[in-house]
């Protein structure tokens, strides 16, 4: 199989191997790209909740970034968790040096279990300085309701938070929708002028750990090799859809989704 793109994942780790790095590796690689890493922090995770955040020093993250991508350059840039605002700085200079034009964003700040992730001055940077260096942002309900200052609860709700995200300096946004109460799921693509609402049955399961890692990992895999934003949105959403739907259903809280569901693995062993 040959490998149709690369991809440089900036993220923190994840113990349970559900989301994080190990989340956005899997994903690449099953979508048949090449991944890299730059490690931005440690936790201790299980389904269950964050236990502890372990920082990487921001002189190693800009040295994993600027090091790699010397070496291997990247198609694509997937962020992930980045933590503080020394971390938020120092990958932007980090991506800035590189110069890679595809860089998708997931702005994690709140874990699965509710587990704060990010403070108020690193929020404040992420809107105001690293959301403008970006091709797509793709934040939950409740991230963009943080980034927006809009309470959403409903579809309309995030159309408007969407176009709130948009007049801050976003280049486009993709608003995932799971959050909702509602058996249908919205997710809403939104660039200058343009709204697409990607309309899906929403999977009742509570083992949806890492699902925005691997969303965001999707976008860019499909992103770095040619497809237009709103098609490497599609095609990722689907992806991660199978991948819950078949989930091996792992742990006692919040499970991981099936990362292996676009793969046929033909040999027995």
């Amino acid at each position: 199989m040959k490998i149709k793109s690369k991809i440089l994942i900036i993220a923190g780790s994840d113990s349970s191997g559900g989301a994080g790095i190990q989340a956005d590796i899997k994903t690449v690689t099953s979508l048949g790209s090449y991944a890299m890493t730059a490690l931005t922090a440690v936790t201790s995770q299980n389904t269950m909740g964050v236990s502890s955040i372990f920082s990487v020093s921001h002189t190693e993250i800009s040295k994993q970034i600027e090091f790699t991508s010397k070496d291997i350059r990247p198609d694509a840039i997937k962020i992930g968790m980045l933590g503080n605002t020394k971390i938020i700085n120092t990958v932007l200079k980090s991506i800035s040096k590189i110069k890679v034009k595809k860089i998708i964003l997931d702005p994690v700040m709140i874990a699965k279990g509710g587990a704060k992730l990010i403070d108020k001055k690193s929020i404040n940077i992420l809107k105001h300085k690293l959301l403008k260096k970006v091709s797509l942002i793709t934040p939950n309900i409740p991230e963009a309701e943080i980034l927006a200052g809009h309470k959403i609860l409903s579809k309309r709700d995030m159309i408007i938070a969407g176009k709130k995200i948009l007049n801050i300096g976003a280049k486009s946004v993709l608003i995932k929708g799971g959050h909702l109460n509602s058996k249908i799921t919205y997710d809403i693509f939104l660039e200058k002028n343009k709204t697409f609402v990607f309309k899906n049955k929403k999977i009742n399961s509570k083992h949806t750990h890492g699902t925005g890692c691997t969303l965001s990992s999707a976008i860019a895999t499909y992103y770095s090799c040619g497809k237009s934003l709103k098609k490497s949105c599609e095609k990722a959403i689907k992806y991660v859809n199978q991948a819950i739907k078949y989930a091996p259903k792992y742990g006692k809280g919040h499970g991981p989704i099936n990362h292996l569901n676009s793969i046929n693995i033909k040999k027995k062993f």
